[in-house]
């Protein structure tokens, strides 16, 4: 079984790929962490997990929300981590996840797509993202060919720099920048409340036809990302950026 988490939907894309290439169910996690679900779940094949790199590792609520729930049946465990860049070292981590819960870890595979930290960086223009997803497409079957023939991911070399972003910067990242505070809408806003439904924390929620941002965040982009009417900003940065949402349907 498939599960993946997605704020802007490259790793939906790759998690419905690799569903695709190796016929298994792919199960979207928002509404079981959204809904706080931590029920078991079964499967006889082996378990993939597909989720985005926040810092340099898996984002936590996805660590929290495997940590607490049980995954029976098969007790093999792939993870598929989409990035604009770099995983880190964030297999290490997975690793003892793997341990903590009895499962036998098959290794990470990182696949570069287009960035959409909107928070942070630039997006990509729209012909810049379809190359890097051309590419990101071939990555994304050989990591399914991998998982079909039942072979661990290869372990990549590490670096010093992989150690201190997925550990010390990672540890410095969450409660430094992943807040809501900057978020603001603009006169653009409809109402709409899209960005209520998309939010994996329920941290959005309406006020006199207008979002209003909890304490609550993850910075997976989703509510920036997917308003329709491009009217959500986060801070300075994000004026007149293009948004980000994966263009491509498995």
């Amino acid at each position: 079984m498939i599960l993946y988490f997605s704020g802007t939907g490259n790793s939906a894309y790759a998690a419905k790929r690799i569903g695709r290439e190796i016929g298994d169910e792919a199960v979207d996690l928002l509404e079981k962490i959204k809904s706080g679900d931590f029920s078991e779940m079964r499967s006889q094949r082996q378990w993939v997990v597909v989720a985005p790199t926040y810092a340099w590792r898996i984002p936590r609520i996805v660590h929290s929300w495997l940590e607490k729930t049980p995954l029976s049946g098969n007790g093999d465990i792939y993870f598929v981590m989409t990035c604009g860049g770099s995983i880190g070292s964030a297999g290490r981590y997975l690793e003892r996840l793997c341990a903590q819960k009895k499962m036998n870890y098959r290794g990470c595979a990182g696949i570069t797509m287009p960035e959409n930290y909107i928070a942070m960086f630039d997006v990509p223009a729209r012909e810049q993202a379809d190359e890097i997803l051309e590419r990101a497409e071939e990555a994304i079957d050989r990591a399914a060919l991998v998982i079909k023939n039942g072979d661990p991911f290869p372990r990549p070399a590490l670096s010093f720099g992989d150690k201190v972003n997925s550990g010390i910067i990672n540890d410095i990242f969450y409660p430094a920048f992943v807040h809501a505070k900057k978020f603001y809408t603009t006169d653009a806003c409809v109402g709409c409340g899209k960005c209520v439904g998309v939010c994996p924390l329920s941290n959005v929620r309406l006020e006199s036809g207008k979002p209003v941002w909890g304490d609550h965040c993850t910075h997976c982009m989703a509510c920036i990302s997917r308003c329709p009417a491009q009217a959500i900003e986060y801070g300075t940065h994000s004026r007149g950026l293009p948004r980000y949402t994966c263009p491509r349907q498995a």
